[in-house]
């Protein structure tokens, strides 16, 4: 058998792995040529063993996906028979796959089905809407359902014109999709599954009257998966509502920090943070990182620093706009920005593939928040490094961020910027933990000093 014949017959029949295998013994070759084909038999007998069907099996192998991640692997079978879910879970686990396949699935098996929307899909951001559409495009391009993203911020007519040429799956925000509702273009009456994505982060974000109005308007019969990366009292409530008798799926305790995160600490003074930014961009290694501050102007100065030294970089926040946002979102993942500046509207919104690198230029009011934002980094098993600024005004939000991990996070002592800093660190009640290896320039030296970033140039500067 010839490595062009199996390469066709596995591509156009997604034959069953047992049958390749069983070929493998009588002819130990095929299994190398198979593999030369670029045939991805890890993850074919991965999800195949979670009775996934196989346009989705194709599709996931495209996506380059080896084994389901925990979630995944929990949920997909629980929503495979139509139990209710409540995921607690963190970003970067794999959580949209989680729904996103097994609804596919059971829309698939419903073929051919009558007009309507059968899914609900709501979310708070826009970037997380477009990201969850992304994935149903990805992961069901072999079954013809048909999905739709909705949110605000951006002219709604190629959205109704969507809507009106039908569309089995609704990805929205709660605003807009209370707007068209509103205006008649969408009706639930036909619905099945209701997926709340990320419902502490709707509560966050002051939109959870606004969620209550859109399940007021479900139908009482229907499958309701929950998902929340923590579990506030009301949220708690929320879901008691929501859920009947539901299967619960909880991965990574709620507000713990993934384990292959490696977090540093940076005692600065507050003036001296843009040079020592720049300081620790000056370090090839760091290929892309996305740096957090507290408010839409502190983001503005950063990119403005950052581009003043030759460093590509883009803001996204909230007084952007969609098409800006969503274009410098790209620009990163591709890599033509180097750096991306956000605040804490985009801390769950934002969903990039082996990003290595989170930089807290400013500690986060919430705890909490903390926690989300370094989810950025560490996504699905890979390893990623928090790095985070900490000035004298700042020393109250360490503590409670550290009392909320409970551990304390290794500090870099050897940096030039600490003599401003005069702070010392906070202890967490968890045991501590061995401190960082110290930072290094590129070139190997030490630079010293607390001069004002403004009154000298840079020696550090990325190309």
């Amino acid at each position: 058998m010839t490595r062009q014949v199996v390469s066709r017959w596995y591509l156009d029949k997604f034959s069953l792995i047992q049958t390749l295998q069983h070929l493998s013994q009588l002819h130990p070759q095929i299994i190398p040529i198979a593999i030369g084909c670029d045939l991805n038999i890890k993850t074919f007998m991965a999800f195949k063993q979670l009775d996934i069907i196989e346009p989705i099996l194709k599709a996931v192998a495209a996506e380059g996906y080896t084994i389901p991640t925990p979630i995944q692997q929990k949920a997909i079978p629980l929503v495979l028979q139509r139990r209710d879910l409540l995921g607690c879970a963190q970003t970067g686990t794999g959580k949209t796959a989680a729904f996103a396949i097994p609804i596919l699935q059971l829309l698939h098996e419903q073929k051919p089905m009558a007009p309507g929307i059968k899914v609900l899909i709501l979310t708070p951001t826009r970037e997380l809407a477009i990201q969850i559409n992304e994935s149903f495009a990805a992961y069901g391009k072999h079954t013809g359902i048909r999905h739709t993203v909705i949110f605000g911020g951006v002219s709604q007519l190629h959205q109704t014109n969507a809507l009106k040429r039908g569309t089995d799956v609704l990805i929205a925000t709660p605003g807009r999709l209370l707007d068209l509702m509103t205006q008649g273009y969408i009706r639930l009456d036909k619905l099945q599954i209701f997926v709340l994505d990320e419902a502490d982060r709707m509560l966050d974000m002051g939109f959870i009257h606004d969620v209550k109005k859109v399940i007021a308007k479900l139908p009482a019969k229907r499958q309701t998966l929950f998902f929340s990366a923590t579990m506030p009292p009301e949220i708690q409530k929320l879901a008691d509502v929501l859920l009947t008798h539901p299967a619960k799926v909880e991965v990574t305790p709620p507000s713990s920090t993934v384990d292959k995160i490696e977090q540093r600490l940076y005692f600065v003074g507050k003036m001296e943070k843009p040079e020592l930014l720049l300081h620790l961009l000056g370090n090839k290694e760091i290929k892309t990182a996305l740096v957090f501050t507290r408010t839409k102007h502190g983001a503005d100065k950063v990119v403005k620093l950052l581009q003043r030294h030759h460093i590509r970089a883009a803001a996204i926040h909230g007084n952007k706009s969609q098409n800006a946002r969503q274009g410098a979102l790209t620009d990163f993942k591709n890599g033509t920005l180097r750096v991306l500046v956000a605040t804490d509207i985009a801390a769950r919104g934002i969903d990039i593939d082996e990003l290595a690198h989170v930089i807290n230029f400013d500690l986060p009011n919430v705890p909490e928040t903390y926690v989300h934002r370094i989810g950025r980094t560490g996504r699905a098993g890979n390893e990623g490094m928090a790095i985070s600024f900490c000035s004298r005004e700042e020393r109250d939000e360490l503590k409670d961020i550290q009392k909320l991990i409970g551990k304390t996070i290794p500090v870099v002592h050897e940096h030039p910027f600490t003599a401003n800093a005069m702070v010392a660190a906070p202890v967490a009640p968890a045991r501590q933990q061995q401190q960082a290896r110290p930072a290094r320039n590129p070139n190997g030296q030490s630079r010293q000093g607390n001069n004002n970033f403004r009154n000298r140039r840079s020696t550090q500067r990325a190309r």
